[in-house]
């Protein structure tokens, strides 16, 4: 790319169009991620390394399981001595039942100013919009001030094994020198009330532990009386898993989320107060509660049950699985709790695990962060928040990358931005493809 020119306000026209185009192709390429291994994101990988390398960048293909690709390609920045930073999407989506749709999930279809389709939320308009933005600049001459690492990764929405895990554990070369990095699930809008458009950035996430619980018995007869009933065992300990009410845990990021969004709300609450109540709180955040709420303690949601194979056949072991997340700071409770719901006839081991995130959010990468969603909605409120999920930062952190979650998007008051996230009728609308465009190439270009 050649060197820097000035600051520019805006992107070009055709950036914008770019973005709604990529965005509806990416939907029409089927990544869907059934998990056990059941994805090829192969195709694209190929589409996004194709329009890549034809702004003079040298996209790397990476696989650890033949068809499960990443891409990997870095920009030179002008300051060889600024730390690089991390722009990462992932190309896999979750499945969607196509009867259950109001246009084909697949399609990618444009109608009434919304691009619709599995994707167009999480998150293959993020993918569109960086593409798009990487090429107005190989058009405009335009150079970061940073190295910035661009990465499509494989296998997000299942255990990242073949996507950002694999990246970081082998391929760290790749990712030298990235201090920070940017990703899904922040700065869009949520209008919390009349004229209190919220945009959080994610300065968080809770950890997670998928877990397996098996519990062993004494096979028989249905008919007879058994007192070492596995099925009756695992079911006890998934009621109680399922009916425990955690203790409040607030860590910093959930702390810095209350205090900025309560005191929009006319309160200012002293979180150090004895009998402090937080779901007290919470009932006056109004909607806004909602980024708040899974956050301010550890969960554990019963899932998935396998037993037997006969109904007259009292099964000589059963098993469950449970959705585990932590908040930072919460794995040795959750442990320590789930040896107590559990009990004695039961054990459980962990099936994936991975780590809570934390991000500083008195940061300079913070504050341009929210510098770049104020610079084009002058109207918005940006507030941190915990993400209660997780996204592929929690491997990227393994290599000493702090992420955030930051994927720019003006959406209008009624659109339920969250709802949409594994939903039906997934569509992000055209307006905030193009909003998120201005912000992504302002933010990266100055960070």
């Amino acid at each position: 790319m050649a060197e820097a020119t000035a600051p520019q306000d805006s992107v070009d026209a055709l950036a914008l169009d770019e973005s709604v185009t990529f965005t509806s192709e990416l939907i029409r390429i089927d990544t869907t991620n059934r998990g056990g291994g059941d994805c090829r994101e192969r195709p694209a990988a190929e589409y996004v390394a194709e329009r890549l390398a034809a702004t003079g960048l040298e996209p790397a293909l990476l696989e650890r399981t033949p068809g499960r690709t990443n891409v990997v390609a870095r920009i030179p920045g002008t300051d060889p001595s600024a730390p690089a930073l991390l722009v990462h999407g992932h190309l896999d989506v979750v499945p969607a039942e196509a009867a259950d749709w109001t246009v084909h999930p697949f399609s990618g279809e444009i109608r009434d100013g919304e691009v619709w389709g599995r994707g167009a939320i999480d998150m293959k308009n993020m993918d569109a919009m960086v593409l798009a933005v990487v090429r107005f600049w190989a058009r405009a001459g335009i150079r970061p001030r940073r190295d910035i690492v661009i990465a499509y990764t494989a296998d997000e929405e299942a255990s990242a094994a073949d996507g950002a895990g694999f990246l970081a554990d082998r391929h760290a070369a790749l990712f030298e020198g990235c201090t920070e990095g940017i990703s899904e699930s922040g700065a869009f809008t949520f209008h919390a009330g009349p004229n209190m458009p919220l945009y959080p950035i994610g300065a968080g996430e809770r950890g997670t532990g998928w877990l397996k619980l098996t519990a062993h018995g004494k096979a028989g007869h249905g008919s007879k009386v058994n007192r070492a009933n596995a099925v009756t065992a695992l079911a006890a300990a998934v009621t109680r898993i399922g009916e425990y009410e955690w203790p409040v845990r607030l860590t910093p990021t959930v702390r810095a989320a209350l205090a900025e969004i309560a005191a929009l709300h006319g309160i200012h609450p002293d979180l150090d107060a004895p009998g402090f109540d937080v779901d007290e709180l919470l009932g006056k955040m109004g909607p806004a509660a909602a980024l708040v709420a899974p956050t301010v303690r550890n969960s554990s949601n019963p899932t998935m049950l396998d037993a037997g194979y006969k109904v007259n056949v009292i099964p000589g072991h059963a098993t469950a699985h449970i959705d585990g997340r932590t908040v930072p700071g919460g794995d040795e409770e959750f442990h320590a709790t789930l040896d107590r719901l559990t009990g004695p006839c039961v054990d459980w081991e962990f099936a994936h695990r991975e780590v809570a995130l934390q991000a500083p959010v008195d940061s300079p990468t913070y504050g341009k962060l929210r510098a770049a969603i104020e610079r084009f909605d002058p109207d918005a409120h940006v507030v941190p928040y915990c993400m209660s999920g997780g996204t592929d930062a929690k491997q990227f952190s393994r290599l000493g990358i702090t992420g955030y979650g930051f994927s720019p998007l003006k959406l209008p008051v009624g659109f339920d931005y969250q709802a949409l996230f594994h939903g039906v009728d997934e569509r992000v609308p055209v307006d905030a493809l193009h909003f998120g465009v201005r912000v992504l190439d302002h933010y990266l270009r100055t960070a």
